[in-house]
């Protein structure tokens, strides 16, 4: 088959496009004040990677009320309800990382641009006008009624996507969670670009660990050498 660019380049949100670790620290540390100011960073990511990971999760970021409440006493924080509820709502200040708007907006100019996140749609909805709403769909797990790496998730984006004309073989899966979306996007015959945020970092901060790594069509550390490659000679869909 003849190599061609990818119609539609489709985005995990938290982590690829929106820094939900510095999000969050910055939450924790003004709201916890000293408490959570002595903790280094690692220590409260490895805490709340470990709860979002816990067999009774709820829906992303709702879960993250009881994230808190799980994590402080461990922590030293406070176990405070109002603190909790709002580590939840947090998310409508965390931050863009700092090349996400400018190479959406590169990136948009030649593809189709849709966010898959498993966040639910208000915050989805908050997340995507910080980012100057670039995307020409959204999907949450309100409207997948699951979460990645559930395949059914992909199935269902994958659904919505041929609305407008475009197959998997015409989609990029763009993500920075191997967990989530790298190992089963590919195993699932997606071409897909593993954007390593943490690259050079140590730890795995507040993504879950994938049991193995997966080798990824494209391996970038930010959006913005994405929009390099396409702009220099085109994004070629890769077996």
């Amino acid at each position: 088959m003849e190599s061609q660019e990818p119609k539609a380049l489709t985005f995990d949100v938290v982590g690829t496009i929106i820094d939900f670790e510095t999000g969050l620290l910055r939450y924790l540390r003004a709201a916890c004040g000293p408490a959570a100011a002595a903790l280094p960073d690692g220590v409260i990511l490895d805490a709340y990677r470990a709860a979002r990971g816990a067999p009774d999760v709820w829906r992303f970021p709702d879960d993250l009320e009881r994230v808190y409440h799980q994590i402080a006493p461990a922590l030293g924080l406070p176990d405070d309800a109002a603190i909790a509820t709002g580590f939840a709502q947090s998310v409508k200040d965390w931050p863009p990382f700092p090349d996400s708007v400018a190479a959406l907006e590169r990136l948009g100019r030649r593809y189709h641009l849709v966010a898959m996140t498993n966040a639910a749609r208000w915050a989805l909805d908050l997340m995507a006008a910080r980012l100057g709403n670039p995307f020409h769909d959204t999907v949450s797990c309100d409207d997948a009624l699951c979460e990645k790496p559930d395949p059914h998730y992909f199935a269902f984006a994958r659904g919505r996507i041929s609305r407008d004309g475009i197959t998997k073989n015409q989609i990029l899966h763009v993500a920075q969670s191997q967990y989530h979306d790298i190992g089963v996007a590919k195993a699932l015959g997606y071409t897909v670009c593993w954007v390593e945020r943490r690259k050079g970092m140590a730890g795995s901060g507040g993504t879950i660990t994938a049991a193995q790594p997966t080798v990824p069509h494209y391996h970038v550390a930010t959006l913005s050498e994405l929009a390099d490659i396409a702009e220099s000679g085109g994004l070629l869909m890769r077996a």
